[in-house]
């Protein structure tokens, strides 16, 4: 193991955090607005995601007997969760996400004891159109925000979209131009300009920096005290399965690059350490969490393997935490700005379902049948629901949930029509492919430089 001077631990641990710092962020930003809060809220929001972005690192890094995979692996925000977070603080109110997270983690905890029995239920196919159905939900989010944000009244304005498409147009130039690092914080850096534009045109309000104070005391239950929806904690529990599955290619593509052979254990220690830092995310009433992939190819990038520097990068966002005007200058972001940045982190979303469905094989009807209704049937409930109006309130909260009834389409729909053949040496083979191109795509990073 390298040995570091605490400097360059230190340097090399805020370099992790930057890597994250959009992940992380981008969230709370989306999520916060879209179930009324304020920014006052919002700011603190902020604050109590990078505590539990921190504390969920160590937990996974630092490990214990039962808990932790013991690699350089950061955890931040599941951005898979974003889409029925926002639907159930819609429909229940923000307690129930609350309540959704804590409930789905201990599940998650359960479920990676038995997660190869779990898997052959959710092969390419399933979790491909779970995803699609995600990334498609949230684009409305996205292109609303780039008007100028629902209700505001200058929504549409000429302004709003210059303001959108010059975010988009630096977060692809970045992406077109740089490559490694520099492209890992391309949608951080688009935010960054965007925002500086924003202030020329006089479109940044610098208040509530100058009224947050220096430092604060992050405390649990905040937002309030958690509420269990059977509902709402089935459609966090869907999204976790679909976040321990890449999670373990994550895992495997780490430990190639660390040079550590993964036992089965190990996986369920990473995987049984993520299911408890959801719960972590739901007491202090923060979001899930999931391992972070663009730092493993941060891993690769700088052949720094040490544990320490990732504790370090975990010790630096429990201190952001207590920090409020780091939160403050976060939520400066206009919503023109966050919206161009929204456009290509969701449609990449939207294109890794595409890509997991690319697994799957499309000659055969019933797959097409499949992917077919449960998109149809999971984006019809997320943007009509409506629909189900006239069902009991018990019921309704289920059905008006496109992520839970998209997911139990494609699941059904699979054991109807692929039932029988032969699936399991199938999904073996497609979970190792899956596996490498988690490796390709490290090692790809690894030799950018």
């Amino acid at each position: 193991m390298e040995k570091l001077s605490t400097w360059r631990t230190a340097t090399l641990g805020f370099q992790h955090v930057l890597a994250m710092y959009a992940g992380a962020v981008v969230v709370p930003l989306i999520v916060g607005p879209a179930i009324g809060m304020t920014p006052s809220q919002i700011a603190f929001l902020i604050s109590i995601d990078f505590l539990g972005c921190g504390i969920a690192t160590l937990i996974q890094v630092v490990g214990g007997k039962h808990f932790g995979i013991r690699l350089p692996v950061v955890l931040g925000c599941a951005f898979q969760a974003v889409a029925p977070m926002i639907a159930i603080g819609k429909s229940q109110g923000i307690p129930a996400i609350y309540g959704a997270i804590i409930g789905a983690g201990i599940l998650v905890m359960l479920l990676s004891q038995f997660f190869g029995k779990i898997l052959r239920f959710f092969p390419p196919i399933v979790t491909g159109s779970v995803v699609m159905i995600i990334g498609l939900s949230l684009i409305p989010v996205a292109v609303k925000n780039a008007a100028g944000g629902e209700g505001s009244l200058t929504f549409g304005s000429i302004e709003n979209l210059i303001l959108a498409a010059i975010t988009l147009v630096i977060v692809i130039a970045i992406n077109r131009l740089f490559k490694g690092y520099i492209q890992a914080i391309a949608v951080l850096l688009g935010l960054i300009f965007g925002t500086i534009v924003a202030a020329f045109m006089g479109k940044v309000d610098f208040k509530p920096v100058a009224e947050a104070g220096w430092f604060h005391i992050v405390q649990p239950f905040y937002f309030g005290f958690p509420e269990f929806h059977i509902s709402s904690i089935l459609a966090l529990t869907l999204v976790g399965i679909v976040s321990m599955i890449e999670t373990t290619g994550v895992f495997m593509a780490l430990g190639e690059v660390c040079e550590k052979k993964l036992s089965p254990a190990d996986i369920k220690k990473g995987l049984r350490a993520e299911g408890m830092a959801q719960v972590v995310g739901g007491i202090f009433n923060s979001f899930p969490y999931t391992s972070f992939s663009q730092n493993v190819g941060l891993v690769a990038l700088t052949r720094v393997k040490n544990n320490k520097v990732v504790i370090a990068a975990g010790i630096i966002l429990i201190l952001l935490a207590l920090l409020p005007k780091v939160a403050a200058i976060t939520t400066l972001i206009p919503n023109p700005v966050l919206g161009g940045a929204m456009i290509p982190m969701f449609g990449m979303v939207c294109s890794s379902g595409v890509r997991m469905l690319s697994k799957v094989d499309f000659r055969q009807n019933e797959n097409l049948l499949i992917i077919a209704c449960s998109v149809g049937v999971g984006l019809g409930a997320a943007v009509v629901p409506q629909l189900f109006s006239g069902l009991p309130e018990g019921a309704r909260l289920f059905f008006e949930n496109g992520i839970v009834v998209g997911s139990m389409t494609a699941v059904i729909l699979n054991i109807v029509f692929n039932r029988g053949k032969k699936a399991q040496k199938t999904e073996n083979m497609e979970l190792e492919s899956m596996i490498n191109e988690q490796l390709e795509t490290a090692d790809g990073q690894g030799t950018a430089k």
